[in-house]
């Protein structure tokens, strides 16, 4: 095996597993509020796509922030959907499991919008690469999406509509709620996409 994603069901991560077409994927419930609606969503895909997937369990609810854990937002918080070191979390445990498979490059679905948090910028994803291939097992990280916007990397992907529609964007619940940051940047990104290009080329 050598590479896999990070799957969380959102419309970046599953844009990316369809363009780049990774042997596996791994999706994690650490106590999110949407948890089994993102684990769902990346679970249709993986059978779409034929890729391995795996589901990492490990509730770490008590220790989050804002939107995603049902709680105020921390005070160092710069948006209302922050939890703290989040992504460096995620792919710590994604890296623990990719390791053991085998896995050389573990693919993240980061994109521009994403550099509003310091742990979306390409600086943090270089120190964390740097970091996991200092390690056994010379894991590396990548963000092959990371200069695009998610609309880019759909009309890049040429992911289909049917597949897009699978993608779990709210933060706050397992049904969309309609309101968070998530909820609008699904609805934005569609309204921009105009339901266009998301057709098989």
């Amino acid at each position: 095996m050598s590479d896999a994603i990070l799957l969380s069901g959102g419309m970046d991560s599953i844009a990316l597993a369809y363009w780049k077409r990774p042997t596996a994927a791994f999706t994690l419930d650490y106590g999110q509020l949407a948890a089994e609606a993102e684990i769902e969503a990346s679970d249709a895909l993986a059978r779409e796509l034929g890729m391995d997937h795996h589901v990492i369990r490990i509730n770490m609810r008590a220790l989050g922030s804002g939107d995603m854990a049902g709680s105020n937002a921390d005070h160092h918080a710069p948006a209302s959907d922050w939890w703290p070191y989040r992504n460096q979390m995620l792919v710590t445990l994604a890296a623990m499991k990719a390791v053991s498979l085998g896995v050389k490059q573990l693919m993240l679905g980061t994109v521009t919008s994403d550099q509003t948090h310091l742990d979306g910028t390409l600086e943090f994803i270089n120190k964390l690469d740097a970091l996991l291939a200092y390690q056994e097992g010379g894991l590396r990280v990548t963000a092959p999406a990371i200069a695009m916007s998610t609309s880019e990397l759909i009309l890049t992907s040429k992911i289909p509509r049917s597949l897009i529609a699978l993608a779990h964007s709210c933060h706050k619940a397992n049904v969309s709620c309609g309101q968070c940051r998530g909820c609008n940047k699904y609805f934005e990104t569609m309204e921009q996409l105009n339901y266009v290009a998301i057709e098989h080329a």
